[in-house]
C-alpha cells in the first residue's frame, strides 16, 4: 500500500512540475464566461425571489378622487368573484411609506403637497391576469392599473432562459477544455517518447507510464478552474463598484454575489474532471503508438 501511495505521490509531483501556466490561463478564461454568467443569474434570481409572484394587481385612483368614490371602487372590487383579497392603501399611508425611502423626504418636502393617489391592492383567485386588469381599468375613478408581479415573472423567465444558455455555453467550452488538454498531453507524450520507450524496455507497466499524464490533465483542469474563480471574483468586484452607486440611489444594498463555497468547489472539480477526460483520451490514443524498437 505504501509503495502504491508513493508512486501516486511521485506521479503527482512530476505532473505539477510539467504544469503549463499558459494552458491553465486559457482554460480559466474560457470557464470564467459560464461561471460569471451563473453568478450574475443567481444574484438576479435572488432579487426576483424577494418579491411576490402572486397574481396581484394595483389600482391607482385619480389624484382628485373623493373618499366616496374610493368606497364605491372598493365595493365593486369585493363583489368581483375573481378577486380573493382587497387591501385599500390611502394616499396618506402611501406618502408615509414613501417617506421612509432614503432621499425621498427632501423630495416630498420640496413638492409641498401629497402627489400620491389612493390605491387598492387586489389578489386574484387565478386565471387570466391581463383580462382582469383590463376590466378593472374600466371602473369609474380608476386612473391606472398595474400588475405588480409582471416584471418579476419576466425576470424569472429571463433567468430561466439564461440558465439554459449558460449550460449550453458550459458544454461547448467543456469540449474545448477537453481538446486543449488532449493536445497538451499529446505534446508531452511526443516530447517524452524516448523516455517512454526506455521505460517500457526496463519493464515499466502501462499504468506506471500513464499515471503522470493523468495527473497532469487533472491538475491542469483544476488550475484552470482556480483561474476562472479569480477572474470572476475580479470582474464582479469591478462591476459591484458601479452597481453600488446605482443601488444606493434607489435606497438598496444590492450586490452581485460571488460563487459560494459549494459552487466554487464544484467548478474546480468539474474543470479537473474534464482535464482528466482529455488526458485519458490522449493517452489511450498516442501511447499505444509508442513501442520500443
Amino acid at each position: 500500500m505504501s509503495a502504491w501511495l508513493r508512486q501516486h505521490r511521485l506521479a503527482a509531483a512530476t505532473a505539477a512540475r510539467r504544469l503549463g501556466l499558459l494552458n491553465a490561463l486559457v482554460i480559466g478564461v474560457a470557464l470564467s464566461l459560464p461561471a460569471g454568467g451563473y453568478a450574475l443569474l443567481e444574484s438576479l434570481r435572488g432579487v426576483a425571489g424577494r418579491f411576490t409572484l402572486d397574481t396581484q394587481v394595483t389600482l391607482f385612483l385619480h389624484p382628485g378622487a373623493k373618499r366616496a368614490e374610493a368606497d364605491a371602487v372598493g365595493k365593486a372590487l369585493r363583489a368581483d368573484r375573481r378577486i380573493a383579497k382587497v387591501r385599500f392603501v390611502p394616499r396618506e399611508q402611501a406618502l408615509k411609506d414613501l417617506s421612509a425611502v432614503q432621499g425621498m423626504p427632501e423630495v416630498i418636502a420640496a413638492l409641498g403637497h401629497n402627489p400620491l393617489p389612493d390605491a387598492f391592492v387586489v389578489t386574484a383567485r387565478g386565471g387570466e391576469l391581463d383580462k382582469l386588469s383590463a376590466d378593472l381599468a374600466g371602473l369609474p375613478g380608476v386612473a391606472h392599473v398595474q400588475a405588480d408581479a409582471a416584471w418579476a415573472r419576466r425576470l424569472a423567465a429571463f433567468a430561466s432562459v439564461g440558465r439554459v444558455v449558460i449550460w449550453l455555453l458550459s458544454a461547448l467550452l467543456g469540449i474545448g477544455l477537453v481538446a486543449v488538454t488532449f493536445n497538451t498531453i499529446r505534446l508531452q507524450i511526443l516530447t517524452q517518447r524516448a523516455e517512454i520507450e526506455v521505460s517500457k524496455l526496463i519493464g515499466a507497466t502501462d499504468a506506471f507510464i500513464r499515471r503522470p499524464f493523468y495527473y497532469l490533465g487533472l491538475l491542469q483542469g483544476a488550475a484552470g478552474g482556480l483561474v476562472a474563480l479569480a477572474t470572476v471574483a475580479a470582474g464582479l468586484a469591478i462591476l459591484n463598484r458601479e452597481v453600488r452607486v446605482l443601488a444606493e440611489a434607489y435606497g438598496s444594498t444590492f450586490r452581485f454575489d460571488l460563487l459560494g463555497p459549494g459552487d466554487s468547489l464544484a467548478l474546480v472539480l468539474f474543470a479537473g474532471l474534464l482535464g482528466l477526460v482529455g488526458a485519458q483520451l490522449s493517452v489511450s490514443r498516442h501511447l499505444r503508438e509508442i513501442e520500443p524498437s
